[in-house]
């Protein structure tokens, strides 16, 4: 038995050979070598991968963070954007299978380094077209340029019309830890997207006093570049460690194994143990394939595997495009900048999804909450926070007044899209276009498109300090005791815009928070519904089903349906559409929230439905159903909550006394 003991040891670990000497002093030393080599190695490995996950987490979230940014300076519409933004998921599904079905099998820090090598190619390519497409070139006024000379905006003479103007310059450490850096990650992705924002696109190439606009401008453009070029080293470097690990790293044998290990460092434990085997008993390669479809037949045939499935990819639908167009939500509807929102995002709302994630567990282990309250408690967040999110449909700013567009050019009635018109007699006598996008503010308050359709005879000063003077169309609204001129830029929004924003912010956060209460107790639920053998490639399926069928689709549809409320489209030079300049605030937050909080409603359906399955196959606590149909008292051991599976019965003990982490 001593023997067979120590042979078992030197299966678990290659780098140390125990004695087989009998000596109990060698033994320990022994002992206490191999403790150390693991606790090294797993340290390693651990603070290597919670890099990757913050690098990953960082470059996901700074994405989102700049949809509004390439939007602008492409000039395309939220719908394609939205399919820029779902091919970030594309590539998870051809490899996401097989690395979940295989990846076990093979050298796995290797995986995960070529895994951030290719991570970091395609963030270095995201920013390539920023330097091979020329500087940005936004619409603006002739009379915008740098010029102190008075100029007449409104233009009498054909010979005089302007084109689109170009500007002139060149321009404890275990699992949990990692699932902490992945929550971080999306805050600094944020914050780094903030920073990004406020820092004009070709800064470092062109003159910055010659910029007419400002960042609370629609035709401001960021340094998106910049961050995926930081993200793109911090994936290099993520990568490095991994090529120094072994294939596989020593683990230490104890009786509390199977007693006082957490949910996740069991599923770790029975995933791993099949690499310890002797090696005429490890399985080919071709003889896992004949396994592929069996497996996914089992799985599938499932039915609270199934059902859950598909709740989670409704909810992450309703969840992704919420998120992916959160900050032009926020820039549209309450006027903030860009650099505003990705601060906000960041610093207030990924904290709260974080302190979600967490009481959820706290929820878990305090209460010990078995698999079918793990189903009850995910329903329940899901079903408030999606109660909270119809509070949001009353927290809007009204449409800004943009003459023409929202409101007549007397000022006297707000109009509808069907009724717009960007002449007026009061600039009748002036050759404007109706495609540019060069917005003014008037005295009244009162946005006009361009200076030239506010009827504006002359103009002073130079870049953001041009002030026009003499607009017939300020005029004819403006009091006696304000004069008829006007000042670069949109005006600011109505008084109650900014407590509207600060009770949306309130609500956003309460929100974000109750709605990751459900994260611990759903991952919980999704673990104990499957086979122990097949929880890796459950876990791979789930994740590719997620992404495939929400991370692609969800920003596409929300971008298109987003499109469908734009009141004024730029022009590009070519003379083609370019992106939305000003959309209907009414019409924005009603498709917005309203698919988000239709998609959340189905995907609680169906969470009911996984509710009502498990309570089905749930044995009573007090008494176990026997072979012959009878029934027997449960030992007090496997009390606690027995699950019938499909096809076999899972004894599992959920959060024992023991048991210290979480």
């Amino acid at each position: 038995m001593e023997n067979s003991a120590k042979e078992n040891a030197q299966l678990f670990s290659k780098s140390i050979i125990l004695p087989i000497d009998g000596s109990s002093a060698k033994s320990e030393s022994s002992a206490s070598k191999d403790k150390q080599t693991y606790c090294g190695g797993i340290k390693i490995f651990l603070g290597a991968l919670s890099f990757v996950y913050f690098a990953k987490a960082l470059s996901g979230s700074y994405l989102k963070s700049t949809i509004t940014q390439i939007e602008r300076r492409f000039d395309i519409p939220s719908s394609l954007v939205g399919v820029i933004d779902g091919s970030f998921e594309i590539g998870n599904l051809l490899i996401i299978i097989l690395v979940s079905y295989f990846g076990g099998k093979l050298h796995r820090p290797k995986i995960i380094g070529v895994g951030c090598l290719i991570m970091s190619a395609g963030t270095f390519l995201i920013a390539m077209p920023q330097f091979f497409m020329g500087r940005y070139r936004y619409e603006v006024f002739s009379s915008s340029t740098n010029s102190t000379v008075s100029v007449s905006p409104c233009l009498q003479d054909k010979s005089q019309i302007p084109f689109s103007v170009l500007e002139r310059s060149q321009v404890k450490v275990n699992a949990g830890c990692v699932q902490t850096v992945a929550i971080i990650g999306p805050i600094f992705g944020f914050l780094l997207g903030s920073l990004c924002a406020k820092l004009y696109v070709d800064i470092g190439f062109v003159d910055l006093d010659g910029i007419t606009i400002t960042a609370s401008d629609a035709r401001w453009v960021g340094a998106w570049w910049l961050g995926y070029l930081i993200a793109g080293v911090l994936s290099v470097l993520a990568a490095i460690p991994f090529w120094f690990l072994p294939k596989h790293l020593p683990r230490l044998e104890s009786r509390k194994d199977s007693s006082t290990s957490s949910e996740q460092s069991k599923f770790i434990i029975e995933d791993n143990r099949e690499h310890h085997r002797p090696n005429d008993q490890k399985l080919k390669i071709i003889e896992m394939a004949k396994d592929f479809l069996p497996s996914v037949k089992n799985l599938f045939g499932n039915p609270v595997y199934f059902l859950y499935l598909c709740a989670s990819i409704i909810h992450f639908n309703s969840l992704i495009g919420m998120v992916t167009y959160k900050p032009k939500y926020i820039e549209q509807q309450y006027g903030q900048s860009p650099s505003k929102t990705n601060f906000v995002i960041g610093l207030i709302n990924i904290p709260a999804v974080a302190f979600g994630i967490f009481s959820g567990g706290l929820i878990m282990k305090k209460f010990r909450i078995n698999v079918l309250g793990a189903a009850k408690l995910s329903l329940g967040s899901s079903f408030c926070g999606y109660l909270l999110l119809l509070s949001l449909f009353a927290l809007g700013c009204e449409n800004s007044d943009v003459a023409g567009l929202t409101v007549s050019y007397e000022g006297t009635k707000q109009i509808s899209r069907y009724e717009q018109t960007l002449f007026s007699e009061c600039n009748s006598g002036c050759i404007c276009s109706k495609n540019e996008w060069d917005p003014i503010c008037g005295e009244n308050g009162i946005t006009y498109v361009s200076a030239c359709l506010a009827g504006c005879k002359t103009s002073n000063g130079s870049g953001k300090t041009t002030v026009f003077d003499n607009c017939s169309c300020v005029g004819i609204t403006a009091s006696p005791s304000k004069s008829s001129s006007a000042v670069m830029g949109t005006c600011q929004k109505g008084n109650e815009c900014p407590k509207m924003f600060l009770y949306f912010l309130v609500i956003s956060v309460i929100t974000s928070y109750t709605l990751s209460i459900g994260g611990t107790p759903g991952y919980i639920l999704l673990l104990r519904c499957i086979k122990p053998q097949l929880k890796s490639f459950a876990l791979g399926i789930y994740t590719l089903a997620i992404r495939v069928l929400a991370g692609v689709p969800a920003p596409m549809y929300f971008g298109v349906s987003i499109d469908t409320t734009c009141l004024k489209w730029g022009s590009k030079s070519c003379g083609g559409r370019g992106a939305c300049r000003l959309y209907d605030s009414n019409a924005f937050r009603y498709v917005y929230l309203g698919l988000t909080v239709v998609l959340g409603t189905m995907s609680i359906f169906l969470s009911v439905a996984v509710l009502f399955v498990l309570k089905k196959r749930c044995v009573p606590q007090d008494e176990n159903i026997t072979a012959n149909g009878g029934r027997g008292m449960v030992s007090v051991q496997n009390r606690k909550d027995n699950f019938v599976n499909s096809d076999y019965l899972i004894q599992t003990t959920y959060w024992p006394e023991k048991e210290t982490q979480l």
